[in-house]
């Protein structure tokens, strides 16, 4: 029996999950001391945590205790962890906050994070907080709202630090501390011109180890990497993977710039595009929410589709079969190898597919190296093909006899060889289509070789065991 223990004793152990049973038990205990009106207990506690240890304890506690708890934090600290939260837990709490309350911790939030929940709230709650802010804060809202979910700009904010070129370092050291508090980071600032185009980027180290009446105009680097707002948010994640900066400039159409995309923000990019990668690569529909948060009808719907689209697709598979009952009846040792045979091929395919896919999607690899790519498959598969045949050969002398291990053989190479190329072909064939390579993966490629593979392993123990 568990036995409940003081609050200041229990911590989030390094080892174990924190969204899980630390939380969840922890919970209890809060949950307890706010009914006997111990505040002063769990807000010693909180000021000991994490705040994204706080959001997995806020997530585990009933309606009512979870704002009762938020209630305790500073205000700043709320605002932050905001941000810690899942989305729908995020407006499940906004929409029970009174307007000014929410007001004001919208205004303590950074601007992409507000911006983020403001897209989350119902229309007429957008109408009721948009007059409670001030001009430039519901102008800012606006315009990082206003950008479309896939886009660059709906990931970026407005919280970065500028400096004029003709600063000196000691100058531009000085401004930076002014802006600290507002903005997101400070090791990295931009340089703008009057037009608030964009002219250069100078990162703190360079200001720090500058000499003091050297210009900021300088020190500066003047051909910065930078995205434009409108571009696909994975353009932003690739560009801070490969030039590993801390924040990525944005620039509108006419180069002027809006925004910054954090490292942290490309990290959340990135996790949502494997998650996504993954979804496609087992023919689910991308999902707008967790598992967790998804109804039974959501996850029907998202998977459905594709099962039975392969289910008529695996109908060739029979009829495949039923065409060459003649040669299955004379040889009834066929059906032995008939499921190793098939297994085979879709392995094959689903590694090719694999490492093409996730080569397209880092860069590794492009549309246009398919044809040296292919040439180098064929020898793969070959070389798979030829060692995977002499395996299963030597069961089919024992199996079938001298004839079957030379069918088997022969077609576990022609079948290798047909999966490994499909797996390959796929992804690329995709991308030229301008559609997601990653959904060329897993059970369509299976499919596909299951299809051929009967038709292939078939059609040879037809033609050699006639002769």
């Amino acid at each position: 029996m568990i036995t409940q223990t003081s609050l200041s004793e229990m911590r989030f152990g390094a080892d174990s999950d924190r969204s899980g049973f630390d939380a969840a038990f922890i919970a209890i205990e809060v949950a307890r001391l706010l009914h006997e009106k111990q505040d002063a207990a769990i807000r010693e506690f909180l000021e000991s945590q994490e705040l994204a240890d706080i959001a997995a304890l806020i997530d585990e506690l009933e309606i009512g205790d979870d704002l009762a708890v938020l209630r305790l934090l500073p205000l700043h600290d709320q605002a932050e962890l905001l941000g810690y939260l899942r989305p729908r837990a995020q407006t499940d709490l906004a929409t029970r906050i009174p307007r000014r309350e929410l007001v004001a911790l919208m205004t303590a939030m950074s601007h992409d994070e507000r911006a983020d929940l403001f897209k989350q709230l119902d229309e007429e709650a957008q109408e009721a907080i948009l007059p409670a802010l001030s001009k430039a804060e519901r102008e800012d809202l606006r315009r990082l709202a206003a950008y479309e979910e896939w886009t660059v700009g709906s990931v970026m904010t407005s919280d970065y630090a500028t400096l004029k070129p003709e600063m000196t370092s000691t100058q531009a050291i000085e401004a930076l501390r002014m802006q600290a508090i507002e903005a997101e980071t400070i090791y990295s600032a931009y340089i703008i011109d009057e037009e608030r185009k964009l002219i250069g980027v100078v990162s703190l180290r360079d200001l720090l180890t500058a000499r003091p009446r050297q210009s900021v105009a300088e020190v500066m680097d003047t051909e910065p990497v930078w995205v434009r707002a409108d571009d696909e948010q994975e353009e932003a994640a690739r560009l801070v993977a490969r030039y590993d900066l801390l924040a990525l400039p944005v620039l509108d159409n006419n180069d002027r710039l809006v925004g910054i995309v954090t490292a942290d923000d490309a990290m959340d990019v990135t996790e949502e595009e494997v998650t996504e990668d993954f979804h496609k690569g087992s023919i689910v529909q991308p999902l707008e929410m967790s598992v967790a948060e998804a109804s039974i009808a959501l996850l029907y719907r998202a998977r459905i589709f594709w099962l039975v689209l392969l289910v008529f697709g695996n109908i060739f598979s029979g009829a495949g079969i039923a065409y060459f009952e003649e040669t299955i009846a004379a040889h009834l040792s066929l059906l032995f190898f008939l499921p190793l045979l098939i297994a085979s091929g879709g392995n094959a395919g689903t590694q090719s597919a694999t490492l093409m896919v996730r080569a397209l999607a880092t860069g590794d690899v492009r549309p246009a190296d398919f044809g040296r790519l292919l040439a180098r498959e064929v020898l793969i598969a070959l070389g798979l093909g030829l060692t995977m045949a002499f395996a299963v050969s030597v069961i089919g002398v024992w199996r079938g006899g001298p004839e079957i291990a030379a069918v088997v053989a022969l077609a576990m190479i022609t079948i290798v060889m047909v999966g490994a190329l499909i797996g390959m072909c796929l992804p690329f064939i995709f991308a030229r289509l301008d559609r997601d390579p990653a959904a060329a993966s897993g059970p369509l490629v299976t499919s596909i070789a299951d299809v051929l593979g009967v038709l292939i392993y078939f059609t040879i123990a037809a033609r050699l065991l006639s002769l």
